[in-house]
């Protein structure tokens, strides 16, 4: 008679997550511990961790804490072999002084967490992350680009005559162009050639910047088309307001089970500040701040290109109610639609018709521009779907057809 092979349990994987080790533990689905240990955070030692883990019973869910950070590495290799991975937040400090802390201890807190239910929340995805990255860049790149140019102007202000008179007509652009362009050595001033020098490092920056600044946004929009392309067909939404939403829904998946509790992650959640016979509510001053921006700008951009949202808040100023409120309501709205594009893998609409029913009916890009009223640039962007201006594009497409 042959000897039965005993089956391997069913564990719940933790893991406590540094920047140069990893220390994984498993627990069974009783709680109790079958063993742990230590990993260096390279591909070997994640092949090893997940080796480990394999070794004690089957690998049903693992919990990583700092899934985005420390445990990206751990996290991607475990979702590379099927094993499905949860977010694990840090355990709040009354419960540390409890149970005390060490990695071991932490890695087996990470699985109990994620056993019991606590640690509900998918693990950030890479794309996520990668996301957030360019969005981060982008930003730094536009505040220091705008740094420079406030210093320009300041500089300008206090140099010397024969400096300032050269360049206070210029702007923008032109004003970087032509100091990036000047040539300080043939002043003869020793003040103004210090300046001028000062001036044109500025403006060479400034350029950098800008230059830099670009390219992330244009990688930033490729990687948010990829990663929800419906989204950036919403009104007003562009790359860099997507990006913001899509890194707080990201980074936050547990609070995105309805529509009332995005809203609030977003901060666009109405706050009662009633007193008396006064019924009415403010803006909420909690949540994600830079998701809370995004819904602003987006409400801003409707409120100055959108008929139906100026008839809206038209509508509101003849009820009484002020700017900051109307704002409030325009953003609750807002919220309501990028959570149904979150949630819904809804498709954008399609644009690939356009061009080729232009061109079956011989009508040029100029005699489309004049009858849309609008640039012929911006005929072109939406039929290559560039920077598609989906409104246009809903009202070109009804023309072609009449046409």
């Amino acid at each position: 008679m042959t000897a039965t092979t005993r089956a391997l349990p069913d564990l719940v994987g933790g893991a406590d997550t540094h920047a140069d080790t990893i220390h994984v533990a498993a627990i069974d689905r009783l709680g109790q511990d079958l063993g742990d240990t230590e990993f260096p955070t390279t591909a070997a030692g994640y092949e090893a961790a997940l080796a480990f883990l394999s070794a004690l019973g089957t690998v049903t869910v693992l919990g990583v804490e700092g899934s985005s950070s420390y445990g990206a590495g751990l996290a991607h290799a475990a979702r590379s072999a099927g094993i499905e991975v949860r977010e694990v937040t840090r355990p709040d400090r009354a419960h540390r002084r409890r149970r005390g802390k060490s990695d071991s201890i932490d890695a087996y807190e990470a699985a109990r967490a994620t056993l019991s239910g606590r640690a509900d929340a998918a693990a950030k995805l890479q794309r996520i992350e990668a996301i957030r990255a360019l969005h981060n860049s982008r930003r730094s790149a536009v505040k220091a680009g705008t740094a420079a140019m406030n210093q320009i102007h300041q500089m300008l202000t206090n140099s010397p005559d024969t400096v300032r008179e050269r360049y206070r007509r210029l702007a923008g652009k032109a004003l970087v162009n032509a100091l990036a362009g000047s040539r300080p050595a043939v002043c003869s001033d020793p003040v103004a050639r210090a300046v001028l020098t000062a001036l044109k490092a500025l403006a060479k920056r400034h350029q950098f910047l800008s230059g830099q600044a670009e390219e992330l946004a244009r990688q930033l929009r490729e990687l948010t088309r990829v990663a929800n392309p419906h989204l950036l067909s919403l009104r007003g939404v562009g790359s860099n307001t997507a990006a913001a939403l899509l890194i707080t829904a990201g980074a936050n998946p547990s609070r995105l089970h309805s529509e009332s509790s995005f809203a609030a992650l977003c901060g666009a959640a109405p706050v009662p500040a009633s007193s008396g016979r006064t019924t009415r509510h403010r803006l909420s001053r909690g949540g994600d701040r830079r998701a809370n921006h995004a819904l602003h700008t987006i409400a801003l951009v409707r409120m100055s290109n959108d008929a139906r949202t100026r008839d809206y808040v038209n509508a509101q100023r003849h009820k009484g109610r002020n700017d900051p409120e109307i704002l409030r309501m325009l953003k609750r709205a807002i919220a309501r639609e990028v959570f149904r594009s979150l949630t819904r893998d809804l498709a954008p609409p399609q644009l690939a018709d356009l061009r080729p029913l232009r061109q079956s009916k011989n009508i040029t890009l100029t005699a489309a521009a004049a009858a849309m009223h609008t640039y012929i640039t911006k005929i072109t962007r939406t039929e290559k779907g560039t920077f598609p201006d989906y409104d246009l594009a809903q009202r070109y497409r009804t023309w072609l057809q009449a046409a």
